[in-house]
């Protein structure tokens, strides 16, 4: 069965520094590998999408990538360069690649534009967002440009977890917690969450935000979220819609991305629907046998399967 994989990484050796806050959360040597696998295309990605039968990836530059820039110049500068390099690669493999940009969101207005230009010249079919910029979210005013204009061009913005602007209180002494393993996947759903109760999908009725990991756990909670928000006084907060799972399932799509177990995707089934679901497998980071062994051999029907591994992507994706 013909497979996309929407949450793939890569890096340039021109933006190669931008990957290093990760570096810290893997030992030496496994980083040394995943940041070869990050620079290649042809040597090792491309056989193992052969060997794994995985038809396409789009491709998205490595977390926290542009927004870790502090020089508001710089940021907009790299991003062109970036999302330059990106193309080129699709371009020489454009069956097997495709990509979302990166974006300077220092500068929103910059964003909006290189959102325009990486989509409507470049060819890239949308944008990746790596969590905060500086302590700032996409559900600040600020950034309502960028949700109009995606919404305008048809492309989704991927949310992608990073690391938190600050430490939570309740993590100090516990840093083995920080990072993908737990903080990460609170960080974005709470990010999440946070573009959802601003209103963004009230104003922009037609955009829409993916998450990776399974949804970031919020597939699971949605029950909770729709009970609480009945019986809150919504501390002045006003949706558009009467529940906020309306939003989730109508706005928000989720992919597979290091999340290999039947228990998180048939939740994520029973919540979403099929419909809201595509396959990923966050390359390098994660390995794609064991990826596409679970997708293969998950216990759902071949339709569902179908949806999951390509049809969903290629509708939202234009591929």
């Amino acid at each position: 069965m013909r497979k996309i994989a929407l949450e793939e990484h890569f890096t340039t050796e021109a933006m190669k520094h931008y990957s290093l806050p990760g570096a810290a959360m893997f030992d030496p040597e496994q980083w040394e590998t995943s940041l070869k696998r990050l620079l290649d295309f042809t040597d090792v990605r491309l056989p193992q999408m052969d060997q794994y039968g995985i038809d396409m990836e789009v491709l998205s530059l490595i977390s926290p990538g542009i927004q870790s820039e502090k020089d508001t110049a710089t940021a907009v500068r790299n991003a062109t360069l970036s999302n330059d390099s990106l193309a080129e690669i699709v371009a020489k493999h454009p069956t097997r690649f495709s990509g979302f940009a990166a974006l300077p969101l220092q500068a929103p207005q910059a964003a909006v534009a290189e959102l325009e230009r990486a989509v409507s010249q470049l060819g890239l079919r949308g944008a990746m967002i790596n969590g905060h910029t500086h302590g700032e979210y996409l559900d600040a005013d600020k950034y309502l440009p960028l949700w109009e204009r995606a919404e305008d061009l048809g492309v989704p913005l991927y949310l992608h977890p990073a690391n938190s602007f600050d430490t939570w209180h309740n993590l100090r002494g516990h840093e083995e917690l920080i990072g993908p393993m737990w903080s990460w996947g609170v960080e974005t759903a709470t990010h999440a969450l946070r573009i959802v109760f601003s209103g963004v999908f009230d104003r922009f009725p037609k955009a829409t935000l993916v998450l990776g990991h399974m949804g970031e756990s919020l597939p699971g909670m949605l029950w909770r979220l729709d009970s609480r928000w009945a019986f809150s006084s919504h501390r002045g907060v006003k949706l558009g819609k009467e529940r906020p799972s309306d939003y989730i399932r109508e706005n928000i799509m989720i992919t597979t991305s290091g999340v290999c177990a039947p228990a998180p995707l048939l939740g994520s089934l029973l919540a979403l629907g099929a419909d809201r679901i595509m396959f990923s497998t966050d390359y390098p980071m994660e390995g794609n046998a064991e990826a596409v062994d679970f997708i293969d051999h998950a216990p759902i029907s071949e339709t569902d399967r179908a949806k999951i591994c390509h049809l969903n992507a290629e509708r939202l994706l234009g591929l």
